[in-house]
């Protein structure tokens, strides 16, 4: 009997009932993001215990796919002109990345005695793929970086939701979407228009594809006042689980044994992140009219799907805090590489 559980739980397919069960686990204990923490937790927890468990195939992208979509209905006209005033804040805030993320690359250096790439690329708050890509084009260690960024994402949607509930921040902005009826008969263009924007942005090899596609296509419609329909309340969950899990699923049993210095360094530089995001945020809610939970939650090193869909959640600031997000892993995906060949240079220049 307890072999045949064991072999259901680790089927890829299996594996999304145990998951719902710590979702609604996640939800009796009144956690942030129940769909996606608990399952997270599950499979994570199983991976580094030695249990081969693996996420669907094609789940972290269709996950991904409905956050994407269900993020852009709340782009209203409204919402839009809104973002343009607090432009320079948006800006503002994804430009600090750089300079932020240098600071904990020289952590994860020091502390783990590694090469500057390695420890540059693993410490920009950027998409996984993207920052490992890049890398590669100048010798980092592409396994290790994919390690740290992986348990960047699970740290910080670990902490950062449970954190801001403690604090009593949620529904401090009244951001809603522009349809809150679901439609059966929109449903199909609201399905196709999410698609071609996933089609669309891969024909452009962008990584984000899966999430910024969907976020756009969906977006765009929405601002342009076209009805579409509200994204139903178990497809938005089923999204958050399928996240959850291939999050979960990206954990090896020697996650920590493989190189322990390097990944307690990469912990330490993702503390040092948060931290210093939140500074960013607390000074910048000193100019902006924006919530300071808000905030926080748009310049946190967390990914687009995860911080966006956090907001949601919480109902704090959705559209302004994936416009923070999405304007951060451009700069990044363009300034990355330019900013690493000035950082080495002025580091040799010093040491002459």
């Amino acid at each position: 009997m307890k072999s045949m559980l064991r072999a259901f739980a680790t089927h890829r397919i299996g594996l999304l009932l145990p998951a719902a069960l710590a979702a609604l686990f996640a939800s009796l204990l009144h956690l942030p993001l129940p769909w996606m923490i608990g399952p997270l937790l599950l499979v994570s927890g199983l991976r580094i215990h030695g249990l081969a468990v693996q996420a669907p195939p094609g789940s972290r992208q269709a996950g991904q796919w409905v956050i994407g979509a269900a993020l852009g209905l709340y782009f209203t006209p409204t919402v839009i002109s809104e973002l343009q005033r607090n432009a320079p804040l948006i800006l503002g805030l994804a430009a600090c990345s750089l300079p932020l993320g240098m600071i904990c690359g020289e952590l994860i250096r020091k502390l783990a005695g590694c090469d500057r790439a390695t420890a540059y690329f693993a410490a920009l708050p950027g998409g996984a793929s993207e920052m490992a890509v890049l890398a590669e084009r100048h010798g980092g260690a592409v396994d290790l970086i994919a390690a740290a960024h992986a348990l960047r994402v699970t740290v910080v949607v670990a902490t950062i939701p449970l954190a801001l509930t403690l604090a009593g921040a949620h529904g401090s902005d009244a951001y809603a979407p522009l349809v809150r009826e679901l439609d059966l008969q929109r449903m199909p263009l609201l399905g196709a228009a999410s698609l071609a924007g996933v089609v669309a942005l891969r024909s452009l090899g962008i990584a984000n594809a899966w999430v910024l596609g969907p976020l756009f296509a969906v977006g765009a419609l929405t601002a342009a006042g076209v009805p579409l329909t509200a994204m139903p309340g178990w497809l938005v969950n089923g999204g958050q689980l399928l996240v959850g899990v291939a999050l979960g699923a990206r954990f090896a049993p020697d996650f920590f044994e493989r190189a322990p210095r390097f990944m307690s360094a990469a912990l330490a530089s993702t503390v040092l992140a948060l931290a210093l995001g939140t500074l960013l945020a607390l000074l910048f809610a000193v100019v902006a009219p924006a919530a300071t939970a808000t905030l926080v939650l748009a310049a946190a090193p967390g990914g687009i799907a995860e911080m966006s869909v956090t907001a949601r959640g919480l109902q704090l600031g959705v559209p302004l805090v994936t416009a923070c997000h999405v304007s951060r892993v451009v700069l990044l995906s363009l300034g990355a590489s330019p900013c690493f060949r000035l950082f080495r240079h002025v580091r040799a220049r010093q040491r002459c």
